[in-house]
C-alpha cells in the first residue's frame, strides 16, 4: 500500500508544483524555498550538535508550539531545534516568534512525502527524535524515521471522530504509520482513545499545549494602541473567519441592532482572501478601513463600520483590541479553531455550532461561563449586542474565560515529561 501511496506522490508531483507556483501568485513565500520541499539543503554546519526536530504545519501549529520549543530549548541547552513547517504563513510566524533563540533554532519547509525527499532531510540534520505536532501523519516519513532509528512523537495530539473515520478508510497505509509512532501526547482522553484505535501503543494524556502560551507583551502593546485608535466604540472580534463566514457575518450585522457605533472587526484566517473579503464588505455597503492603512498615530474614523484585520502575527493584539470575540471555522461545517487566545485574554467568546476539532475545549468553556454557544450569525450578532449592552456580564464572563484558561495549564512539562526518556537513550 505504501508503495502505491509513493508512487501517487511521484505522479503528482508536477501538479504539486504547478499548484505551488500559481499560489504564489498571492503569497510569495509559496515560490521560495523550493529546494527544502524536494529534501536539498546547503551544507551542515561544521559544529556538530544535537537536533530535535518539529514540525509545525502553519500559524496555528507553531504558534502552540512555542512552550514546548521554550521548554525544549531550556532542558537541552546543547540541542538545537529544526522547525519544519508547510505553509510560508507558518514559517513567518515561527521567524517572529522564536528569533530570540539565534542559531539554537533552525527553519525549512518540510520535504515532500516521497520517501527519498523525507530520508535525504533525515541524513542532512540527523535528528535525534521527530515531534509531529497535532495531527500529522505522513507515511513516509515516519517509515524513514523507522529506518534510521529516529524516534516519532505525537504532540498536543487531536483526533476527531470524522478524522479517526478518514485514516481508518486509508487502511493499512495509515495502521503501518501509526505502529511507527513511537509516542502520542494525546490533548484529552476521548483524543487519546481514538489513537489507540488507529494502533498507536504509547499513548498518554498531557492537555492541550495552548494554554501554556504566554501573551507576549509586545502584543498587549500592540493591542492596546489599536484599541486607543479605535477609541471607546465597542468592539466585536470575528477572528480567523473562513471562506463563506464573511458573507453571513455581513449578512447579520446588517439586519442586526448591535450598540450605536459598535466597531466589526474581522480578521480572515487566510492572508490571500484580505483583498477579496475588503470588497465583500465594500459590496454590502459598509464603511470598511484595512489595519494595515492605519500608521502609528492614525485613528479608526468615526464613520467606519468594519476594520479589516489583514495584518499577520497580530491575533493576540486583536483579541487585547476587542470586548468581545466570536472564533470563526465554526459557523460552517469546519470544525472550529482555537478558542483558548481569547480566554487567555479574559475575553468573553462566541462560537459557532460546528467544533468537532475543539470539540471538549469548547464544552468545558461554555461549561465554565467563559464561551456562549451561537447557532448561526443572526444568533452571533444577538448575543454580541446584549453583551456590548451589559458591562456587569460582559466583565463576569470574561473574567470566568481567563479562570477556565488558567485552571488548564500545565501540559507542556507533562509533555516534556513523556518525552524525556526518548532523548536520553
Amino acid at each position: 500500500m505504501r508503495l502505491l501511496y509513493t508512487l501517487a506522490w511521484w505522479l503528482a508531483l508536477p501538479l504539486v508544483l504547478a499548484r505551488l507556483w500559481l499560489r504564489g501568485r498571492q503569497e510569495p513565500g509559496y515560490r521560495q524555498h523550493w529546494g527544502e520541499r524536494l529534501g536539498f539543503y546547503g551544507r551542515q554546519p561544521t559544529t556538530a550538535t544535537d537536533t530535535i526536530w518539529l514540525h509545525a504545519v502553519s500559524v496555528g501549529e507553531t504558534r502552540a508550539a512555542e512552550p514546548l520549543i521554550d521548554a525544549l530549548l531550556a532542558a537541552w541547552p546543547r540541542c538545537r531545534i529544526v522547525l519544519t513547517h508547510m505553509t510560508p504563513t507558518g514559517r513567518a510566524t515561527g521567524k517572529a516568534l522564536f528569533a530570540k533563540h539565534g542559531a539554537r533554532l533552525v527553519q525549512s519547509y518540510l520535504p515532500y512525502d516521497t520517501g527519498a525527499m523525507p530520508a535525504r532531510f533525515i541524513r542532512h540534520f540527523t535528528p535525534r527524535i521527530c515531534i509531529l505536532m497535532e495531527t500529522e501523519v505522513w507515511p513516509n516519513l515516519i517509515h524513514q524515521c523507522t529506518r534510521y532509528k529516529v524516534p516519532v512523537v505525537l504532540a498536543n495530539a487531536r483526533l476527531s471522530q470524522r478524522s479517526l473515520g478518514k485514516a481508518q478508510r486509508l487502511g493499512k497505509l495509515i495502521a503501518d504509520a501509526a505502529r511507527g509512532i513511537t509516542l502520542v501526547a494525546a490533548q484529552t482522553q476521548d483524543d487519546a482513545d481514538r489513537v489507540r484505535q488507529l494502533g498507536v501503543q504509547d499513548v498518554v494524556v498531557t492537555g492541550s499545549i495552548k494554554f501554556d502560551v504566554v501573551v507576549p507583551e509586545a502584543a498587549l502593546a500592540t493591542g492596546a494602541a489599536l484599541r486607543a485608535a479605535i477609541g471607546a466604540r465597542p468592539v466585536l472580534l470575528c477572528a480567523s473567519t473562513r471562506e463563506g463566514e464573511e458573507q453571513l457575518i455581513l449578512d447579520a450585522y446588517i439586519r442586526a441592532s448591535l450598540p450605536a457605533h459598535a466597531l466589526l472587526l474581522i480578521v480572515p484566517r487566510h492572508p490571500q482572501r484580505f483583498d477579496e473579503v475588503e470588497k465583500l464588505i465594500a459590496a454590502h455597503g459598509l464603511a470598511v478601513q484595512r489595519r494595515s492603512g492605519l500608521a502609528q498615530d492614525d485613528t479608526v474614523a468615526a464613520g467606519t463600520q468594519v476594520l479589516l484585520g489583514d495584518s499577520m502575527g497580530e491575533m493576540f493584539a486583536y483579541y487585547a483590541a476587542c470586548d468581545c470575540a466570536f472564533v470563526g471555522g465554526s459557523l460552517l461545517p469546519l470544525g472550529g479553531q482555537n478558542l483558548i487566545e481569547p480566554a487567555a485574554l479574559g475575553k468573553p467568546v462566541l462560537i459557532g455550532p460546528h467544533t468537532f476539532n475543539f470539540a471538549l475545549v469548547t464544552e468545558q468553556a461554555i461549561a465554565a461561563g467563559g464561551a456562549a454557544l451561537v447557532a448561526d450569525a443572526d444568533a452571533l450578532m444577538a448575543q454580541a449586542s446584549a453583551l456590548l449592552q451589559d458591562t456587569a456580564r460582559l466583565s463576569s464572563m470574561g473574567q470566568k474565560a481567563l479562570a477556565f484558561a488558567n485552571q488548564h495549564r500545565g501540559a507542556t512539562p507533562r509533555t516534556i515529561a513523556a518525552i524525556q526518556p526518548l532523548l536520553l537513550v
